[in-house]
């Protein structure tokens, strides 16, 4: 058993996103450990996940918990957007016995973990150097696409939460607008995230077979999809990742002109990780700096992908830290806008990192 500094006992941190519930137990300051994943299919409500994993565990005490979790987050009740989640904020803390329950949009708890990262938890793609001071963008690809900010404050980060990835698709090209086309047989609103995503890439193959008139497996997943595509043994997957992959680089470069996001453009979420080296070769980039009379403003800002585990955990308990230690007194409740400020210094990658993960 892991030893705990915190007088009141070890600290509960969850992540949950649409497909997976990642649970971890904070011993003390930066100490996290007994990290675990769960589908969360597997449980009919959150609070089945959060007892199934503190059973795996030696009976010890929790009793604060922060949730990060793929969805705005707004007052007591929460109802998930990719999974059928639904419950009351006070109605779980109550259940699971805790005395303290935060939960918090999981891109604005990441945004919070940016400036703790450093060079081993990135990969650069292409060039391009952050200003120490300036608002960094976050936008992530998994079972949704989440977007946040980070910007200082006095001396300190603020993050902001978004639901960008349900902004209007916007197509660059004939083929995407060929895409666009095949989901407004479906949709009425296409958002960013119903084709910038893990399920967003199956939708893409099957728009892009009928744009070219083919019939292929219609019962491809998304992991059988990246995984042809890498290996190149199926042209038509290969294309799909080019063009999920540009699609993310107009997303990425929308969030930088709004945000002005001079400190950097980071790049979380489950899928482009497993894209590997691939990414760093891929159409993003180019597609990134190619922003017409903000080409040259674009071109000069960082794109990195965060390679880290389970780094939302670690705003996360930022957050937490700061509520239990009364320095958001002066803030809105995290639940409501998902962070409070921290006092963490800006991020930095000083050297060229293309290392690939996979």
């Amino acid at each position: 058993m892991v030893p705990d500094s915190y007088a009141d006992g070890p600290r509960l941190l969850a992540d949950i996103g649409g497909t997976n519930a990642r649970f971890a137990l904070e011993h003390g300051p930066g100490r996290v450990g007994d990290a675990h994943t769960l589908a969360c299919a597997e449980y009919e409500h959150v609070d089945d996940a959060v007892r199934a994993y503190l059973n795996r565990l030696p009976a010890r005490r929790v009793r604060h918990a922060v949730i990060a979790i793929a969805n705005p987050v707004d007052g007591d009740a929460v109802k998930m957007t990719n999974h059928h989640w639904a419950f009351s904020i006070a109605a779980s803390r109550a259940a699971l016995k805790l005395d303290t329950l935060l939960v918090v949009n999981d891109f604005a708890a990441l945004a919070m973990a940016l400036p703790a990262l450093g060079p081993a938890d990135l990969d650069k793609i292409g060039g391009g150097a952050a200003a120490g001071s300036g608002v960094i963008g976050l936008v992530g690809a998994g079972t949704g696409l989440g977007v946040a900010g980070l910007v200082p404050v006095d001396g300190r980060w603020v993050a902001v939460q978004s639901e960008g990835g349900h902004v209007a698709f916007s197509p660059f090209d004939e083929r995407e607008v060929a895409v666009l086309q095949h989901c407004w047989q479906r949709y009425e609103h296409v958002s960013a995230e119903r084709i910038v995503s893990g399920p967003g890439i199956v939708l893409i193959r099957e728009a892009l077979a009928a744009h070219r008139g083919l019939r292929v497996d219609a019962s491809l997943s998304t992991a059988d999809i990246v995984e042809r595509g890498l290996a190149g043994s199926d042209p038509l997957c290969s294309e799909t990742l080019d063009c999920f992959s540009g699609m993310l680089g107009t997303v990425a470069a929308n969030l930088a002109v709004t945000l002005c996001a001079r400190g950097g453009l980071y790049i979380g979420g489950g899928v482009v990780p497993r894209l590997g080296a691939y990414f760093a070769r891929s159409p993003f980039r180019a597609r990134f700096e190619n922003k017409g009379r903000f080409s040259a403003f674009t071109s000069q800002i960082p794109t990195l992908v965060i390679t880290a585990s389970y780094p939302a955990m670690l705003g996360a308990a930022a957050i937490l830290a700061g509520h239990l230690d009364g320095q958001a007194a002066s803030a809105p409740k995290p639940r409501a806008v998902s962070a409070a400020p921290a006092p963490l210094p800006p991020p930095t990658l000083e050297t060229e990192n293309d290392h690939a993960r996979f």
